[in-house]
């Protein structure tokens, strides 16, 4: 009942349910659009490209973009192109000191930098576009294409290609602004979810039906899953708390008091990257294979073979090392010590212990060095945990890319995100938070 209740008082609030209403709808038309195939391409004869996408590298993309790319969608490519723009315009940023400039502007610079963001995704698209209109001439029968290889249907399918991602794009741009949550996230989120039912069905009828394990062994998974869950949850949640220390003060107010000073928290995330070092080392661990394929000799066709197998034993060890090495690299260039510590000083508060400073910086750099050790390692095992479980349990490869990962953690922190989100418009209009109860608080006079 009082979880009923807060879900009522979430109804009540005209912003928060009109915000709300505009996300659903603006997801609706996403996956829509993912069920939408390429003209000239007859989708009667995609069974061949479904299949290419049952598992590795190609089963992770089609898992991204909620099965439009093994529908030849015009949403084929997804968000992705975009996620990549932003990954090499953020890397840039360190180096080139336009990039830097802007980010020291404000508002007017993030404008800048989104516009140049949207024309490098148009600049991927472009390319990743005539390579997977390729892959589909490879993969599918001749028959599967209306027009043939035509540069007519090329040219047609890369610029559909191009305009979906910048569709999806401007979709998650919208549901940003007007709607609730991180639109760009909550697109990949709603695409990882649209396959979770079939991997799950697949699963089952494997274990049940062919006598794999039976319903003893899908409740085994279920535990394990849900423990992932709460893993992921504990890892995205949690902080290390630096006390911070605030000197008394004098306040007048028709008369003078002493006003004591105040201990607040610093809080350092455990997770300060989240999902970006698994994306970083992802998108790495594309080059190997891409590299090897370009010659026929038999130790590149090994390294092929390696790098193509996300549950291989040589392909989870490299990524879970390159995991590791991003998480540190993220957090260095995201976690701003020496602004915080400057910003600390001038708002007149200080570290027990600790001179306000520079050795305020170097404090909480040696702090964040040593709890990003074990979140690393954390982010590592739940990163190459579905292999784990393939190689343990025997566990379809679709289902157990739900078992960690960028999926599930993509899932977990973009489901958090959200929630705060509608907690903050439920305690300002005095209601209980999302998980508290349903129960209106009195407002404050």
């Amino acid at each position: 009942m009082k979880f009923i209740n807060t879900i009522k008082n979430i109804w009540k609030i005209e912003e928060l349910k009109n915000r709300i209403l505009v996300t659903l709808g603006l997801l609706l038309v996403y996956r829509f659009g993912a069920q939408v195939v390429l003209p000239g391409i007859d989708a009667s004869q995609l069974s061949n490209l479904a299949t290419q996408t049952d598992g590795g590298l190609l089963g992770l993309l089609n898992a991204f973009t909620g099965g439009a790319f093994s529908n030849a969608s015009v949403f084929a490519l997804g968000i992705m192109p975009y996620i990549s723009a932003s990954i090499v315009v953020q890397l840039m940023g360190i180096a080139i000191p336009y990039l830097q400039k802007l980010q020291k502007e404000g508002e007017s610079g993030r404008r800048k930098i989104n516009q140049i963001t949207r024309w490098l995704t148009i600049a991927i698209t472009l390319v990743q576009g005539p390579g997977y209109i390729y892959n589909l001439f490879a993969t599918l029968p001749q028959q599967a294409f209306l027009l043939g290889d035509t540069v007519t249907f090329v040219a047609s399918a890369v610029v559909i290609l191009t305009t979906g991602t910048i569709f999806a794009m401007w979709l998650g741009e919208k549901i940003t602004d007007k709607g609730i949550g991180n639109g760009i996230s909550l697109l990949i989120m709603v695409g990882i979810i649209a396959t979770l039912p079939q991997a799950f069905i697949q699963e089952f009828a494997s274990r049940v039906f062919e006598s794999n394990g039976g319903l003893i062994m899908i409740l085994i998974e279920l535990v394990i899953w849900f423990a992932i869950i709460l893993a992921s949850v504990m890892l995205v949640m949690a902080v290390r708390q630096i006390p911070v220390q605030y000197a008394r003060r004098t306040a007048s107010g028709g008369y003078e008091k002493n006003v004591f000073g105040s201990r607040q928290y610093i809080p350092l995330k455990l997770n300060a990257s989240g999902v970006m070092p698994i994306i970083f080392a992802q998108a790495i661990m594309f080059i190997p294979a891409a590299v090897a394929g370009l010659s026929d000799s038999d130790a590149a066709q090994g390294v092929t073979a390696a790098f193509s197998d996300i549950f291989g034993f040589w392909y989870n060890v490299v990524f879970a090392l390159l995991i590791i090495v991003f998480t540190y690299f993220y957090t260095a260039i995201t976690v701003p010590t020496n602004k915080m510590a400057d910003d600390l000083k001038r708002s007149g508060g200080f570290i027990p212990g600790i001179r306000p400073g520079t050795e305020t910086a170097e404090f909480l750099d040696r702090i964040m060095s040593q709890i990003t050790l074990p979140g690393s390692i954390f982010l590592a095992l739940i990163a190459v945990f579905p292999a784990i479980v393939v190689q343990l349990l025997g566990v379809q490869q679709g289902w157990a890319l739900f078992f960690g990962g960028t999926s599930l953690l993509i899932m977990v922190g973009v489901a958090i995100d959200t929630m705060q989100q509608v907690n903050s418009y439920l305690l300002n209009r005095h209601y209980d938070g999302l998980m508290k109860t349903g129960k209106n608080r009195k407002a404050v006079a």
